[in-house]
């Protein structure tokens, strides 16, 4: 056997034995990682109620933030707060009221796909493992089928669809099979006529009566009532089968 073989350090992969192992193997376990998702999304979701981000609606932005720097820190900070649950519109009003219609819409999808990925990433690191066997029963298989063979057709949907949440959403593709890139892509592409509405809203809410801010308010509802009618419908269909 060669010298430099026999002098190597072992490799870290190296199995810990003893009572130290078990303690590793039970802190890298998929439940321990799952409930360390759990914490961490509680948390997060805690500071949103502790410290309301949404009062950058009444308080404006700090003024010596302007231009592109201000439109990227927004969308950072939009990103962060929906990891933890923050409400998508009121920050898509934010937006349009902060920047206007143009940088207040980038820096809405900026933020939403921003989200969207760390949420994905999160979900697939700490939860998938744990949570993949979960998924028994005809309608549970059915969903995961769709979302891990059609992924991008899939996530469109989600996103179109005003009575998805947006969470939900990231947290059930993360748990399936789907690729990162159709998940960035479709929530980026199916995020734009939703959030477009709010923005230009928020952009234009000085002027309630305005033309633009009448459309983007019909924009906003009436996708969410045909939402409404089209979940009621499938409610009944599902009752009466």
């Amino acid at each position: 056997m060669p010298d430099s073989a026999v002098n190597a350090p072992p490799r870290p992969t190296a199995r810990v034995s003893g009572f130290a192992g078990r303690v590793l193997r039970v802190l890298v376990s998929p439940w321990a990682r799952l409930a360390l998702l759990v914490a961490l999304l509680a948390g997060l979701g805690a500071c949103v109620l502790l410290f309301e981000p949404q009062r950058v609606l009444e308080s404006g932005w700090p003024p010596r933030l302007s231009g592109a720097p201000a439109v990227a820190v927004f969308a950072a900070a939009y990103g962060a707060c929906t990891v933890a649950f923050a409400p998508r519109p009121l920050l898509n009003l934010a937006a349009g009221a902060l920047f206007g219609s143009g940088p207040g819409l980038a820096a809405a999808v900026g933020g939403t796909v921003l989200g969207a990925g760390v949420a994905f990433g999160l979900g697939r690191m700490l939860g998938q493992e744990a949570l993949r066997p979960l998924l028994r029963g005809r309608l549970l298989l059915a969903a995961d089928g769709q979302l891990s063979r059609h992924g991008f057709r899939s996530m469109m949907a989600m996103r179109l669809f005003p009575g998805v949440p947006f969470a939900a959403a990231n947290y059930c593709a993360a748990v399936s099979r789907m690729r990162w890139f159709p998940f960035l892509l479709a929530t980026a592409v199916g995020s734009v006529p939703n959030t477009a509405a709010y923005v230009v809203a928020g952009a234009r809410a000085g002027t309630p009566t305005s033309p633009v801010f009448l459309v983007a308010a019909a924009l906003i509802v009436l996708p969410a009532v045909a939402g409404v009618l089209v979940a009621w419908r499938k409610r009944h269909r599902l009752r009466g089968r």
